[in-house]
């Protein structure tokens, strides 16, 4: 399939499993795989190591870790704990050692589009402590163990009319936060990784990019602090669902592989491009995936 006609995808997993052959080698890019059979946990780390490794992928330089959990969007309290120690592990290897120190923590979308609330939920379940640290001094923070946090959840364009960025780069200056966790609800290639995937990055994040509706990228470069980027798939492509759907059927058929990448190249029509699938069970989904981040937040920089 042709590069240009792949589906869309924030999943830099995904983007690696594009190649032709599942073990191809690309330069400048580490595959690294572990699973936990007894809690049913897959964690995949994609390592983007040169600028040829960059080019191939589409991804800037950096680690991608990938958390698959089956039953991520359930409301089953014993499985989502192991997620949220996964999360605090993985967050604090990306982000060394900053406990102690101010973190700013970004949840990205729109609150009133259930799909793209996961960032303004995970700050509404938030533990933010700064304040506290303003009034009753450090020393408070430490011995209650708690973290030193703000959060802000800075809506979209159409309802601020401003970029997300510049509504970071005007906190960043007055707060001076050492690390930056940007939220956001992503765009997954497949179906059975909607609400079931979490991606942990330190490479940040061009929020609504996904969906086609690029903004300004927010990492290192363009605030000057640290970023860290957390995102669940929670749509996927409708023509990516009619596409592998026909393309399974076509198999079945006999078909052969030149005759069904000529008639699945174009499914892709402008009318498809703008149409994006969620689950029926997406107001409940984020519900929980929002409650298993801000746990782990509320620990990870204690």
């Amino acid at each position: 399939m042709d590069k240009l006609s792949l589906p869309r995808t924030d999943l830099a997993l995904e983007v690696r499993e594009t190649f032709p052959e599942d073990d191809v080698e690309i330069q400048g890019v580490i595959l690294k795989e572990e699973y936990n059979k007894k809690r049913d946990i897959k964690v995949t780390t994609v390592t983007i190591k040169e600028e040829r490794g960059a080019k191939a992928m589409g991804k800037p330089i950096g680690n991608y870790i990938t958390i698959e959990a089956a039953n991520l969007g359930d409301s089953d309290e014993s499985y989502h704990e192991p997620i949220s120690k996964e999360i605090v592990k993985y967050v604090r290897q990306l982000a060394g050692n900053v406990a102690g120190k101010e973190i700013l923590v970004a949840g990205l979308g729109n609150r009133d589009v259930t799909p793209d609330a996961l960032g303004p939920q995970v700050v509404e379940n938030l533990f933010v402590t700064r304040h506290l640290k303003e009034e009753y001094g450090s020393e408070f923070l430490t011995k209650n163990k708690m973290g030193n946090i703000s959060a802000i959840a800075p809506g979209v364009m159409a309802q601020t009319g401003m970029e997300t960025s510049e509504i970071l780069k005007g906190i960043i200056k007055e707060t001076m936060p050492k690390l930056i966790v940007v939220i956001d609800a992503l765009a997954a290639r497949s179906v059975d990784r909607v609400n079931k995937t979490i991606q942990i990055t330190d490479t940040g994040i061009s929020p609504g990019s996904g969906v086609g509706n690029n903004r300004k990228a927010l990492n290192k470069e363009s605030l000057g602090v640290d970023v860290i980027a957390i995102g669940i798939p929670t749509v996927v492509d409708a023509a990516t669902i009619v596409r592998d759907t026909m393309e399974r059927f076509m198999q079945g058929q006999g078909f052969k592989e030149q005759e069904i990448n000529q008639f699945t190249s174009e499914l892709g029509s402008q009318s498809m491009k703008t149409m994006f699938v969620t689950p029926k069970n997406i107001d409940e989904a984020v519900k929980q995936m929002s409650y298993t981040i801000s746990e782990a937040l509320n620990e990870c920089f204690v």
